[in-house]
C-alpha cells in the first residue's frame, strides 16, 4: 500500500491511500454497490467472522493497555442482521459533482460538500430506497435549490427516514431552510401511492437555519398523519418522534437490552429505565407505574436523590462519564453498576476510576450493534469490592 502522509503526531501518523499494491487474503467482494464511495460501512469487504475478531481484539487490547484484568470476558454477540438493519437514515441534498443534477444521499468519502446517491444501500430495507427515489425525482422536477453549505444559500437540506422494523410504521422528515417555499401536497400524494412493505404514518417539515451540517430545529410542522411511530422491543411499545434517540439497530437493541437485564440480575421492585425521549408517554403506553424520569444535568440532579439506589445503569454519550458526575454517583456506594458504552476508549478510562473508588470489573460482553463498521457496544458488570 502506498500512502501519502499528511499528519504526524507523537503517537500516530495519518495519511491518504494512493495505491493498493496487494489485497489482503481476507478481502472479499463487498455486496453494496456504493462501497468505497459513501465513506460508510468500511468492513463490508471482509468476512463477518473476521470483523468480530477484529472488534474483540480491539476491545481486549484497550483493557490490557489500562491494566484492567481478572474479569470474565464473554465475547461479542452477533448482530441479528448484517443487511437492512438500520431503522433510521439521515440523507443530505447536494450535488454529486459540480454543476451536476440534484442528488440525495450520503457524503462522498473524504468530501464535505459532495453527495453520492445511495439508492441501493444494503443496510436499510427496500422501503428506504423506494421513498428516496420518489423524493429525489420529485425535487429534480422543481426549481427548488439545495442548500449550499459553503455560502449558506438555498433551501433543501436533509431528508430523514425512520421505520419501526417490528411494526412497519414509517415517519418522514424533510429539513429545509426558511429561504423559500416548499410545496408538499403533490409529493405526499405520490408517496402515499408507493408500494411499500411498511406504511407511511407521518410527514414532518422541519425548518433549520443553522449553518452547521447538522439538523437543528427552528420550527417543525406536521404536514401529514401523526408525528410519531410505534416500535416494539422485548414486549414493550415505544413512541418514537422525529428527534427521539433510539438505537438504530432495532433487533440488535433487543439483544443489547437483554444483556443489560442479565447483568443487572434480579431488579424486581427496583428500577425500570428506558433510554428514550417521551419517556412518560412510553411508560403510560406500557402501563408502567413504578418508574420516575428526571431530565437535567446529572451533576445537579444526582445531588437531589434521597434514596440510595441498589443498582445504577449507566449509558453515557461517546465522551463517557463526566469525572465529577462519576465521583458523585459512586458516592452513593451501590452494590452494582451496569455500564453500557458505545466507545470502548472512554469506557476503559472510566472503569479505571471505578476500580480506584473500590469497585471491581466483574464481566464484559460486547454487542455488535453496528455491523460492517468499526464501532462496537460494550456492557460491563461492575461490583462493589
Amino acid at each position: 500500500m502506498k500512502v501519502r502522509i499528511n499528519k504526524k503526531r507523537k503517537d500516530y501518523v495519518a495519511g491518504n491511500i494512493i495505491e493498493i499494491m496487494e489485497k489482503s487474503p481476507l478481502e472479499i467482494e463487498a455486496k453494496c454497490p456504493h462501497f468505497g464511495g459513501c465513506g460508510g460501512y468500511t468492513y463490508q469487504s471482509i468476512p463477518y467472522e473476521e470483523e468480530l475478531k477484529i472488534k474483540e481484539n480491539q476491545v481486549k487490547r484497550l483493557f490490557v493497555e489500562e491494566g484492567i484484568e481478572d474479569f470474565n470476558f464473554l465475547g461479542v454477540e452477533r448482530s441479528p442482521s448484517l443487511e437492512e438493519y438500520r431503522n433510521k437514515m439521515e440523507y443530505t441534498f447536494g450535488d454529486e459533482h459540480r454543476d451536476g443534477p440534484l442528488s440525495l444521499g450520503l457524503h462522498k468519502k473524504g468530501r464535505l460538500y459532495e453527495v453520492v446517491s445511495v439508492g441501493k444501500c444494503n443496510i436499510v430495507d427496500r422501503d428506504f430506497a423506494i421513498i428516496l427515489g420518489e423524493v429525489i425525482n420529485y425535487f429534480r422536477n422543481t426549481d427548488i435549490p439545495c442548500y449550499n453549505k459553503k455560502i449558506h444559500v438555498g433551501v433543501l437540506s436533509h431528508f430523514v427516514i425512520r421505520k419501526a422494523l417490528s411494526t412497519g410504521e414509517i415517519l418522514l422528515n424533510l429539513v429545509t431552510s426558511s429561504q423559500g417555499e416548499v410545496p408538499l401536497d403533490e409529493l405526499i400524494e405520490r408517496l402515499k401511492k408507493l408500494e411499500l412493505d411498511g406504511e407511511i404514518k407521518g410527514f414532518i417539515h422541519t425548518i433549520n437555519d443553522n449553518v452547521a451540517d447538522a439538523i437543528k430545529v427552528d420550527r417543525s410542522d406536521l404536514v401529514y398523519g401523526r408525528d410519531y411511530i410505534i416500535e416494539e422491543i422485548l414486549g414493550l411499545k415505544f413512541k418514537i418522534s422525529p428527534f427521539s434517540f433510539f438505537q438504530t439497530n432495532t433487533f440488535g437493541a433487543e439483544k443489547l437490552y437483554s444483556i443489560v437485564r442479565d447483568f443487572a440480575g434480579d431488579i424486581d421492585d427496583k428500577i425500570v429505565e428506558e433510554a428514550v425521549e417521551k419517556a412518560y408517554e412510553n411508560s403510560k403506553l406500557n402501563r408502567l407505574d413504578n418508574v420516575e424520569f428526571i431530565a437535567g444535568d446529572v451533576l445537579e440532579e444526582v445531588e437531589k436523590l434521597v434514596e440510595k439506589p441498589d443498582l445504577i445503569i449507566l449509558d453515557p454519550p461517546r465522551e463517557g462519564i463526566n469525572p465529577k458526575a462519576l465521583q458523585k454517583i459512586t458516592d452513593f456506594s451501590p452494590e452494582k453498576f451496569v455500564y453500557v458504552s458505545c466507545n470502548p476508549v472512554t469506557l476503559v478510562r472510566d472503569l479505571k476510576e471505578f476500580i480506584d473508588r473500590g469497585y471491581r470489573i466483574e464481566k464484559v460482553k460486547c454487542m455488535d450493534m453496528f455491523p460492517r463498521t468499526g464501532h462496537i457496544e460494550c456492557v460491563v458488570g461492575i461490583q462493589k469490592t
